[in-house]
């Protein structure tokens, strides 16, 4: 990671630290559409560790209709995944929270409390990429109350936001924090995820940038994004929190 970003900035302490810690990533094996097998998630702990991460926050999903994890489960995969970690010499720190669908379910965890978020309670939460949630803003509302910082996942991939940037700016308005997903900025998804991705760094929205990490081909896709130009316009255009995480 240092020879990385020298390429694109000065070798100050402070650029080095900038992106040493991924927050979105689905590598506890088994648990949803991310790594399947302990084995898999080795291979994709060493490629960021190879990188020059120090740590990843890894974000299993929490759905309702597909993946209904809980703090239990996820802790208790997060636990065995270190000790093989630990077994293999990987020196990566690993922690856990959540990636949420924003459902009803969610919404009970929340009144709960029973919410696995990272840093200074940043709730990582995602929703139905096609079409806008009712009264999403009240929602969104809802999540600050119960006193955690929304961090909404990869908004660059949300279609129906495309059509007018206000969608952004009235989340930011809002206090929400953007999460860019860094394949997403080489067409990894789509061509209009690529071009709202670059919109969104060049008008200073982004917060945090995370992998997304599932499997094999998303960690080669990363590697050559790492390596982008378009990694000096995040830094320069935007005030990313990654390090606050460490």
């Amino acid at each position: 990671m240092k020879n990385i970003l020298q390429r694109f900035f000065k070798p100050s302490k402070e650029y080095r630290r900038l992106y040493n810690v991924d927050l979105h990533s689905h590598l506890i094996p088994g648990i949803d559409d991310g790594a399947q097998t302990i084995e898999d998630s080795l291979l994709l702990l060493k490629g960021i560790e190879k990188l020059g991460f120090e740590k990843i926050i890894t974000t299993p999903h929490i759905m309702s209709h597909r993946f209904l994890n809980d703090s239990s489960i996820i802790n208790s995969g997060l636990t065995e995944l270190k000790k093989r970690a630990e077994n293999e010499n990987i020196t990566l720190t690993i922690e856990a929270a959540a990636e949420y669908y924003m459902d009803e379910h969610f919404f009970q965890l929340l009144e709960k409390k029973e919410i696995l978020s990272f840093g200074e309670n940043y709730l990582l939460f995602e929703h139905n990429y096609g079409i806008k949630p009712q009264n999403y803003e009240s929602l969104v509302f809802e999540i600050a109350v119960a006193g955690y910082k929304p961090v909404l996942a990869h908004p660059e991939r949300y279609l129906f936001m495309h059509k007018d940037f206000k969608n952004y700016e009235r989340l930011k308005e809002q206090g929400v924090y953007l999460q860019l997903n860094l394949n997403s900025l080489s067409g990894y998804y789509s061509k209009p995820v690529q071009r709202v991705a670059k919109q969104l760094i060049d008008r200073g929205l982004i917060d945090f940038i995370g992998s997304d990490m599932h499997h094999q081909k998303h960690l080669q896709n990363f590697q050559n994004n790492i390596n982008s130009t378009l990694i000096a316009d995040i830094f320069k255009k935007n005030t990313i929190l990654n390090d606050q995480l460490l």
